[in-house]
């Protein structure tokens, strides 16, 4: 491709970016495929001869924007905005045509005096303290521009463990470096970015987490407490991470509070990670939330998530830059210049040796937008935010569950964990809207936040619509899964109770004949023998009362009329299957003939039923008398 082509498809690209992002919401949020779409589209090996830029642009649409998850799109509402804007797609295209390596002043003079002031410029609009400024009389520190705010945390952190070993060295200058190490301790908070204990990973240094209050802030007598608890075990304190807008819940630590408590302890280094809401603090309503800034020692931000410059763009901002970059500096003679003792070397501010023209995109911005330009982008993003809190709070199905300041809202359905899992589950599988979850309170919640550059109220809505449609329709389920639920458990219930009832009534008629209960059927007369005075035994027997009697199913009386001796009394008998009692006595014919019969209610031989005065029929066997000559039955119930 000559600069003829280039100029041909380079507008051809132009007009395709535009495009793409101007009919972004006519497509898929998310995309529906599957780990190893690509490697079934694409030919294993790299083609041999070169091939038409067409067939290339053919296949970017068919093939890799089916895979792509659109950050951009005015639907994509999980975690921050992802900063993009015409201005930083030109810087961007500068810098890639400069095709320059600012490691060094030497090695591109502008990409390292850019940078500088940028930083300045930037820093200045943020309300950072003047020894943060490298270009103030008198400051010590400065800015620089990493890849992300991982890099920023891990360099702070290297630069606290370097400081450390050199302070304990004096101390204990025969103890070997890698003793000391073992005993360096930092610390964040729960609500830290994980980037935090990946860094501590890196650094060979230990870590502790810390829970924070109940507004997921870090408080300075919870660090304080920790820090004293690990000095009397031996330990270091040397590295404090905190968070102004953490990554779940836009959280902020209290950081002048615990800049004033580490006052106790000078040499650890308090390093201050907004990579979110530090650009929000350019607005001078929320330069608020920056209160205790004066206390650290390191700050960084992301200008490529809310200031609409596109990755890669984190700033870091140090009081001192000179125990920043003795924990970096390797210096080989084929990098050293002639000004390397009066000119920045950004090569030892950060890990990696090789250096972009970054500054320019974030100049194109700054310049193209204006301070004032970006505060009303902020303003705006937040307003959207307010107006899905209010959408939220409106609705008694859901709840707010954070302090809505900035651009985020974390929101959930009142209920279990599991069907706000269902619910996002369920929205993201749509392809409607895209959003993600955090753990806030130990409670799972959904995070919204308004991301895209041109989001409108219209979005705002919609989203709304989307999560009400799904929710609506869950809990419509969760209602038919309960009802079904408590159905099928009472009838197990039911089941085991019948059963359990069968078993129970053989043994024990009363379980399932009240009338018995109520009758007051009472206790069996028993003897009792008891020694007297002079040695003899005294049989005494219990009482019974007149006319009582107990009851007994009908087999077991079956069983009693077929003895050799016959009933040995009168015993009122109940049917399991009618509410029914007969009167057993041994007939004539029995007793001649030495047979049996078995009780029936149907009325032969001589047994007719009565009724009870609580409705139950009674079947009673008589002998030439009237039912009403005959005398009262097992409980009094025969007339």
């Amino acid at each position: 491709m000559d600069s003829r082509e280039f100029r041909r498809r380079g507008t051809e690209m132009v007009e395709y970016i535009c495009n793409y992002l101007e009919t972004l919401e006519q497509r898929r949020v998310t995309p529906s495929v599957e780990p190893g779409y690509l490697r079934h589209l694409l030919p294993g090996e790299a083609p041999e001869e070169p091939e038409p830029w067409e067939k290339i642009m053919e296949d970017v649409e068919s093939k890799i924007m089916p895979g792509v998850t659109h950050w951009q799109h005015p639907r994509f509402h999980a975690y921050f905005p992802s900063g993009n804007s015409f201005p930083s797609i030109l810087g961007d295209m500068l810098s890639d045509g400069i095709g320059c390596i600012g490691f060094s002043w030497a090695a591109s003079p502008a990409c390292t005096e850019l940078e500088t002031i940028v930083l300045d410029w930037l820093g200045k609009a943020i309300g950072l303290p003047d020894h943060f400024l490298a270009l103030k009389p008198g400051s010590k520190g400065g800015g620089v521009i990493q890849t992300s705010a991982s890099e920023c945390v891990l360099v702070t952190m290297l630069a606290a463990r370097a400081q450390a070993i050199k302070y304990l060295k004096q101390q204990h200058p025969f103890v070997e470096e890698g003793h000391l190490l073992s005993k360096l301790m930092a610390y964040c908070s729960k609500e830290a970015h994980s980037c935090v204990e990946k860094a501590a990973m890196i650094c060979f240094v230990k870590l502790r987490i810390l829970e924070p209050d109940e507004n997921c802030s870090l408080r300075a007598d919870t660090l304080v407490k920790a820090m004293e608890e690990d000095e009397q075990q031996g330990l270091i304190p040397f590295y404090v991470s905190t968070t102004l807008g953490t990554t779940g819940s836009c959280a902020f630590d209290d950081i002048n509070e615990i800049g004033e408590a580490l006052q106790r302890f000078p040499s650890v280094w308090l390093h201050v990670d907004a990579a979110y809401a530090g650009n929000s603090f350019i607005c001078p309503e929320l330069k608020y939330l920056l209160k205790g800034i004066d206390y650290a020692d390191s700050f960084n931000t992301n200008p490529n998530k809310w200031l609409l410059t596109n990755f890669d763009c984190s700033t870091l901002w140090v009081r001192d830059r000179i125990r920043l970059t003795s924990a970096l500096v390797v210096d080989p003679l084929y990098l050293k210049h002639g000004y390397s003792d009066s000119a920045i070397d950004y090569r030892h501010w950060g890990v990696p040796l090789s250096r972009r023209f970054r500054s320019l995109k974030l100049w194109f911005v700054l310049r193209s937008y204006g301070i004032t330009g970006l505060q009303n982008y902020i303003r705006h993003h937040i307003d959207l935010a307010k107006r899905f809190e209010r959408l939220v709070l409106k609705d008694n199905r859901f709840e707010v569950c954070n302090d809505v300041k900035l651009g985020l809202v974390c929101f959930r359905l009142k209920g279990s964990d599991r069907i706000n899992e269902k619910l996002l589950s369920s929205i993201n599988a749509s392809g409607k809207i895209h959003m993600v979850p955090a753990s806030v309170n130990e409670r799972y919640v959904i995070r919204f936040c308004a991301t895209a550059q041109n989001a409108m109220v219209e979005d705002i809505d919609y989203a709304w619509d989307v999560i009400t449609d799904f929710a609506a329709e869950i809990l419509e389920k969760e209602q038919a899964d309960e009802v079904t639920e408590i159905v099928d458990r009472r009838k197990t219930h039911t089941l085991a109770q019948k059963r359990s009832f069968f078993v129970r009534m053989v043994s024990d008629p009363k379980i399932y004949n009240p009338a018995i209960n109520k009758a007051q059927t009472p206790r069996i007369s028993t003897e009792v023998t008891s020694p007297s005075a002079d040695g003899t035994v005294v049989t005494v027997q219990s009482p019974k009362t007149p006319g009582s009697a107990s009851w007994i199913s009908w087999p077991l009386a079956f069983l009693f009329t077929n003895s050799d001796d016959g009933p040995k009394n009168d015993m009122p008998l109940r049917f399991r299957h009618l509410d029914t009692m007969v009167r057993l006595s041994a007939s004539r014919r029995n007793s001649a003939t030495g047979g049996a019969s078995s009780p029936s209610p149907e009325g032969e031989n001589g047994i007719v039923l009565a009724k009870s005065p609580k409705r139950s029929p009674i079947m009673v066997r008589r002998r030439g008398t009237s039912p009403s000559n005959q005398p009262n039955a097992g409980n009094g119930s025969t007339k």
